[in-house]
């Protein structure tokens, strides 16, 4: 996949159109300006607002802030109306999805963010998660695969060598992540339910849910390069989307 060129936010598309074959990614940068972070913060709605008082550290309240107003551009953008008018209900598990209001875009989307960088898929008439995740080392990795991973995903994951075992690990947590929240389930789902395979040099593959191929054969993975240092992977229902990137916010026209 290639990145495509840079759009400035300061003057979008005039008409942002959304194929049912496509998957928009966004990737965005989470430290701004404060300028920028303030007009994006006006407009998160009050609840949004006050979930972003909850975080102790400002830096995580900031990047939170600027992930959602981030999020409320890129869709009214696509539907066509103010950020501040975009509205959301949430699932059981507090996955968002656009209001009834907005039902006919039939707009389906997922945001992801990790330290300082955003991503945001966008599908019409999929279903779609996207997990990111900086590339760091993670000590307690064998740990939680061994109480948390499938048998074989066991099994392959002692099989890496010592310097792939910290990539390996956010390889098929972000595939398992990706899937879970398509379905809109998240962690409440064990991970064991999920069967990945990832082999350094190969494409992921989704091998099947609960045992069931037919299941995973339904859902499309391809793991996403969005910027050196970060591991990302999109599921998308169905077979045959094409992706494409859009950056907000890497440059200004």
């Amino acid at each position: 996949m290639v990145i495509e060129r840079c759009v400035s936010w300061q003057r979008p598309p005039v008409s942002l159109t959304l194929q049912s074959d496509a998957v928009h990614i966004w990737r965005a940068p989470l430290d701004v300006a404060e300028g920028r972070a303030e007009a994006l913060r006006r407009s998160l709605s009050v609840d949004e607002i006050s979930r972003a008082e909850q975080f102790l550290l400002a830096q995580d309240r900031d990047r939170f802030i600027v992930a959602r107003g981030l999020l409320r551009a890129i869709l009214g953008n696509y539907l066509r109306v103010a950020p501040g008018r975009v509205r959301f209900v949430y699932g059981p598990l507090g996955k968002p999805a656009l209001a009834p209001e907005f039902s006919r875009s039939q707009i389906h989307f997922n945001l992801s963010h990790s330290d300082d960088l955003a991503l945001c898929a966008v599908a019409r008439g999929r279903r779609i998660g996207v997990d990111l995740e900086r590339a760091r080392p993670i000590p307690d990795a064998r740990q939680i695969v061994e109480q948390f991973f499938s048998p074989r995903e066991i099994t392959a994951f002692a099989a890496l060598s010592p310097s792939r075992r910290a990539r390996g690990f956010l390889r098929f947590w972000t595939c398992k992540e990706a899937y879970l929240k398509a379905k809109g389930e998240g962690l409440a789902v064990a991970l064991d339910r999920v069967d990945v395979s990832v082999v350094p040099g190969r494409p992921a593959r989704l091998l099947s849910v609960d045992g069931d191929t037919l299941e995973a054969s339904r859902w499309s993975l391809r793991e996403l390069h969005p910027a050196p240092g970060y591991v990302a992977a999109l599921v998308v229902e169905g077979r045959g989307a094409h992706v494409s990137w859009r950056s907000e916010g890497i440059c200004r026209a």
